[in-house]
């Protein structure tokens, strides 16, 4: 009888579930522009109308499959609700808010439901069903709040790998030359990808010789300096002969603690200065 129940509860839901998502939408009251919820678009309105029913035919199977199997399928529309373009630029308490609206609806329509039998539903059933719900919304914001922040981290790791390879550019001067001009603070992670990038954009533009003008660059720390030595070595390993300029003071006192050997590299205090020292040597060879 209780599967019974459970069932027709579900049926009852899901029948109204244009209804919930209607009067859920139309009870909305905010005025963020940076919320989705406040969108007068009407393309916006639509997905998120789609979206919310969408949710609806997902969550009112609660009733009647096993906790891990209902998680397991709901987690499909909360990993694109996460990820949502309109749904990541909105505030998260606003989204949390409007999960705790929509549990509220669902309390409701119990309450209707049960209506409809008149005393035949025992108290400790509708508790459980109340249960349910609470629980069911519980663990669907904690997964969403957990799904939006990994896309969100994924998000920011992208962006600062794009910010490094743009703060990282090998600059074509004519057919055989390029300029690499770092600027700013260089950590682990720059460092890094200055040396990966460095490589491949000089590999592809057939780069003979390479300027490393260090003049922007206020600090780097003792790992960073070994791993700027590694680039110039990398590139001599591809054939790529490197000047670099700009050195100051305290980044020279860095490599010269580290045992770091400027021997069999060419340097000049200034960009102008190492180009037209190359420029010389070039036009000696011809």
């Amino acid at each position: 009888m209780k599967l019974e129940k459970n069932h027709a509860l579900r049926t009852f839901l899901l029948n109204h579930a244009q209804q919930l998502t209607e009067e859920w939408h139309s009870s909305l009251a905010d005025n963020d522009p940076t919320s989705v919820y406040a969108s007068a678009d009407s393309e916006v309105v639509k997905t998120l109308k789609e979206q919310n029913y969408e949710f609806h035919l997902y969550f009112v199977d609660i009733f009647v499959k096993e906790e891990s199997s209902f998680f397991h399928s709901l987690e499909e529309w909360v990993a694109k609700i996460a990820k949502d373009s309109e749904h990541s630029r909105t505030p998260i308490h606003y989204i949390i808010r409007e999960f705790m609206r929509v549990r509220g609806q669902y309390l409701d329509y119990i309450k209707k439901f049960v209506s409809q039998y008149d005393g035949e539903i025992s108290q400790s059933q509708i508790d459980r069903w109340t249960g349910l719900v609470i629980r069911g919304f519980d663990i669907t914001i904690y997964k969403f709040v957990e799904a939006a922040h990994k896309y969100s981290n994924l998000q920011l790791k992208a962006q600062q790998e794009m910010i490094n390879e743009l703060s990282s550019p090998v600059i074509t001067l004519n057919n055989d030359t390029a300029l690499l001009p770092l600027v700013g603070d260089i950590d682990t992670a720059r460092a890094k990808m200055i040396l990966e990038n460095t490589l491949k954009q000089c590999a592809d533009n057939r780069v003979a010789h390479l300027y490393i003008d260090l003049s922007g660059v206020v600090m780097i720390d003792t790992m960073v300096a070994h791993q700027i030595f590694q680039l110039i070595e990398a590139l001599e390993l591809i054939g790529v002969k490197s000047t670099i300029s700009g050195i100051r003071p305290e980044i020279a006192m860095t490599a010269l603690q580290l045992g770091l050997s400027f021997d069999k590299i060419s340097i000049k205090s200034t960009l102008s200065q190492a180009i037209a020292s190359h420029t010389e040597k070039s036009n000696l060879l011809i």
